[in-house]
Formats: C-alpha cells, sequence, structure tokens
C-alpha cells in the first residue's frame, strides 16, 4: 500500500477519483506546510518568491534548482536549504525521491516553462507555474495533459487573482451593482531600460504581451466575468535597437458577448497601471491594477477601494497550497492560463494581419 505521505501528496486528481473504502484517519494530511521548490533563481524568485514564503502559514521554501552554481551558497544560509534539496535542470528528475518537496514552482523565462512544468509533473510533485503560461496554446495543453497523467495539479501564478480589491472586481462582474458593463479600459506597461534579455528574445518567450499583456487580458475576462468573442490587435516599437525580434508595445482591443469592449495596451516603453470598468448606472476602477501593493479605486459612487497591505505571493502561494491540502479547487488553474495564451495566439495573428478582426 502507498504511504500516507504519497497517498495524500497525489490527493489532488486521486482523491476525487478514490472508491477505495480507506479508513478515514488514512486521509488527515500529514503535515501541515508543502515543501516548494524554486525552479530558477532570477529577479523574481529572489526578490519576491522566496521572501514571500517566509511569510506564508500552508508553505515553505525546501529546495531549489538552478543552473548558477555560484548563487547556491547564500540561498543555503539565508533559506537554510539542506544539500540534499539543491538541484540542477539536469537532476531535478531526483525531486521525484525527496519527500522534502511537494510543490515545484516554476519561475524561469516563458519560452522554457512548458519545458521544465512537464518535467515537473514527471517527478509526481505538484505544479506550480508563474504567468504566462506558456508561449502557445499547444504548450499550455502538453502542460496540462502531462499533470494529469502524472496524478498532480498545476496552479499558474496569477496573484491578482487572490488580491482582496481585485476579487471586489470579479465579484461585481456577477452583480453587477452598477447595472451592465459597457466597456473597459485595461493598461499596464513600463519603461524598461536596460531591459532583461529574456524579454527581448522570441525564443524565450519575450515581447510586451506575454510578459505584461496577460495582465490586461485576464483583468478584461475577469471584470466582465465573460470570454471575448472576438480580437484586433496591432505591435509597435519605438526602440528597434533593443526590440529586435519582439514587439514593444501591444494595442489590442476585445470584443465580448453583450457589445462590451476593452480597449487593452501593454508596453515595455510606457508606464501605464489602470483598470475602468464603465457601466450603465456608473463606473469603478483600481489604479494601480496589477502593482505588488497599493492596489486601489474607487467607484462612481464614492466608494473607496483601499489598498489591502498583505503580500500578495505570500497569499497567492497559501491559497494553493490550502487548496492542495484540502483537495479543493485552485483559484487559477493550468486552464485559466490556456485561455490567456490561447487568446494571445489570435492577437499575434491579428498584429500580423495589420490589425484584422479575428474570431476567437
Amino acid at each position: 500500500m502507498k504511504s500516507r505521505r504519497t497517498f495524500i501528496k497525489k490527493s489532488g486528481l486521486l482523491l476525487a477519483a478514490s472508491t477505495l473504502p480507506f479508513p478515514n484517519i488514512l486521509l488527515n494530511r500529514p503535515k501541515e506546510k508543502l515543501g516548494v521548490a524554486l525552479v530558477g533563481l532570477g529577479n523574481y524568485s529572489t526578490g519576491q518568491l522566496a521572501p514571500a514564503l517566509q511569510e506564508t502559514e500552508y508553505c515553505e521554501l525546501k529546495g531549489i534548482v538552478t543552473g548558477s552554481p555560484e548563487k547556491i551558497p547564500k540561498w543555503q544560509r539565508q533559506y537554510d536549504i539542506s544539500e540534499k534539496n539543491v538541484y540542477n535542470y539536469e537532476n531535478m528528475d531526483d525531486i521525484s525521491n525527496n519527500d522534502d518537496i511537494d510543490v515545484i514552482y516554476i519561475v524561469l523565462p516563458i519560452g522554457m516553462h512548458a519545458e521544465y512544468a512537464i518535467k515537473a509533473a514527471e517527478t509526481g510533485k505538484h505544479v506550480w507555474c508563474e504567468k504566462a503560461m506558456a508561449t502557445t496554446a499547444l504548450e499550455c495543453r502538453n502542460m496540462i495533459d502531462a499533470c494529469e497523467k502524472n496524478g498532480v495539479t498545476m496552479a499558474i501564478g496569477y496573484r491578482m487573482q487572490h488580491e482582496q480589491n481585485t476579487q471586489k472586481i470579479m465579484e461585481w462582474a456577477k452583480t453587477r451593482p452598477f447595472g451592465p458593463i459597457e466597456n473597459l479600459k485595461v493598461h499596464a506597461g513600463y519603461y524598461g531600460s536596460p531591459m532583461q534579455e529574456w524579454k527581448t528574445k522570441k525564443d524565450l518567450g519575450g515581447g510586451a504581451i506575454l510578459d505584461m499583456g496577460v495582465y490586461p487580458l485576464n483583468a478584461a475576462r475577469y471584470a466582465t466575468g465573460m470570454e471575448p468573442i472576438a480580437v484586433s490587435a496591432r505591435a509597435s516599437t519605438n526602440r528597434p535597437e533593443v526590440f529586435k525580434n519582439v514587439e514593444e508595445t501591444m494595442e489590442f482591443n476585445l470584443e465580448f458577448p453583450e457589445g462590451v469592449t476593452a480597449n487593452c495596451k501593454t508596453s515595455f516603453g510606457e508606464s501605464m497601471n489602470r483598470l475602468e470598468i464603465n457601466c450603465k448606472k456608473g463606473w469603478y476602477y483600481l489604479e494601480p491594477f496589477q502593482s505588488y501593493n497599493n492596489v486601489g479605486g474607487k467607484t462612481s459612487n464614492g466608494t473607496k477601494l483601499k489598498p489591502w497591505n498583505k503580500n500578495q505571493q505570500a497569499v497567492q502561494m497559501d491559497d494553493d497550497a490550502k487548496a492542495i491540502l484540502n483537495n479543493t479547487a485552485l483559484m487559477v488553474p493550468g486552464e485559466e492560463g490556456l485561455r490567456d495564451i490561447a487568446i494571445i495566439d489570435k492577437i499575434y495573428e491579428s498584429a500580423a494581419n495589420n490589425g484584422k478582426r479575428i474570431r476567437l
């Protein structure tokens, strides 16, 4: 019989399907925290995820996977990571035999997500993957299939969906306190100089739409509670010496059912950060709507959406850990990431055809 430890580790899918009469004691989780291994020790892991894991209640940093040996001693000292929990990209398959690690978090350039998320799934560990999920919808589907095949779950790092004011916007998409939604304006970008090198390389998932563009795209979807039915897009670049093979800016318009439209823009050359929803009987907005802190806004009736001063990454990881521990649905599963990338495929198609309207 599989050990309790292995049984719970794979419970995300197995419990739902099992009809075996296990005693109730076997269903009790064997520990209160899940061990997380970060794959990739770049800026986001270093500056956001590792510190956030020190604030979580239901998970903890237990391992690292890196191709930079010089980083290892500092990480071991700072986070008390044992030698047996340190891996590189060639031997990360060995995590399958490590009971300290329950979750593998992919924090690599987007173009590497599919390869390493699939490797992670094949270890039998649950998979968390940063946004954007992958570079194509096909890659996303392959990642989901790998997780299903290996009986593990996959969560995508859309931290905003775990944030309090964003959840209020999502609730209003259903309750519509200001009447039917008519149109949205969703812009997110920053002026990057110098740029992280991978963000300028097509094969690594560079370009504004994949890195920053998933914020306005995902926001347009969760703020309406609907899926778009058509898209048109135009790409542009003001610094061709930097962005030789990818777009610096992408403007795209989404059409939703009920005549709702969303004007969206993302850029590495312009600072902007606003989600604005206009309704028949009023309006509301968040500005900023996707920063690491101070997400807040206002409504047309004077209600203030005050910033929620919690560590977004810690909340995100705790939510995902609780879902695994309690065998409940993930807030942002792989299918959510797939939906965005399928639309981005069509955004690129439209941009390549002079802004042609593409039905989804």
